[in-house]
């Protein structure tokens, strides 16, 4: 028979284990996916006031092309990079060390003749030659090869115009999936010149780029390696 005191005990491990169960139902659930606030679309620059009374039919800041390709030029407009990643790299690294030490040392003269020490316990007499040798051997080898290719295509928008006339650009693509969701995540600097007449441009283009495509959800969860795993092949493995 349960004593009045154990009973709140029992009533709050029964709330502690569904609580834990509803946590682990939610987060096996697939969430939709979450804006990036870095990589926020930004509104078009506002058209400035009409200038009053200055004589001139054409105003500046309200031209529109009517005969070129519409390309993007200003804060606002849209811009389609086209990813075409495609790097190979290689590294090997042999190495080689080897250590021979010999060093005697003879046994000393007085007046011309070798002491000899009779010590107790000892028949003969005892030598004061010594004689030490070491060798020391390391070999290693490293070999690395990494292929990595990215291809598609995003929309991305302007978010500024240099003073050189360059567009700094960035924009997001998120996709939800059965068991998580993929981002891809582009920003960078475009020249106006690289952009060709549909409004394109390869990523090879993009200076001071970043490219980024990451998951979340069950199958990032189930490719992550371990914390346990990550210690026995991190530097803090002594063996």
């Amino acid at each position: 028979m349960h004593s009045p005191i154990h009973k709140p005990v029992l009533r709050g491990l029964r709330s502690i284990t569904l609580l834990v169960i509803g946590t682990a139902l939610l987060a096996g659930c697939n969430s939709a996916p979450q804006r990036d606030p870095e990589f926020a679309a930004v509104p078009p620059a506002s058209i400035p006031p009409m200038p009053q009374g200055n004589g001139s039919i054409y105003q500046a800041g309200f031209e529109r092309s009517w005969f070129e390709n519409v390309r993007a030029r200003h804060i606002g407009d849209i811009l389609v990079i086209n990813l075409v990643e495609d790097t190979e790299a290689k590294h090997t690294n042999t190495g080689n060390v080897s250590k021979s030490n010999s060093t005697s040392i003879l046994n000393p003269t007085l007046f011309g003749s070798m002491p000899s020490f009779s010590l107790p316990g000892f028949n003969g007499s005892y030598d004061l030659s010594q004689g030490l040798e070491s060798d020391t051997s390391f070999q290693g080898d490293a070999d690395n090869t990494q292929n990595n290719q990215f291809n598609g295509s995003i929309s991305v928008m302007v978010t500024d115009v240099l003073p050189n006339g360059y567009l700094q650009v960035r924009g997001e693509k998120r996709i939800g999936m059965t068991g998580g969701n993929e981002y891809i995540r582009v920003s960078g600097i475009v020249r106006p010149e690289d952009i060709d007449p549909r409004n394109t441009v390869d990523s090879t283009r993009l200076a001071d780029a970043t490219l980024t495509y990451i998951g979340d959800g069950q199958v990032s969860t189930a490719s992550t390696m371990g914390w346990l795993a990550k210690f026995f092949i991190s530097a803090l493995m002594p063996f």
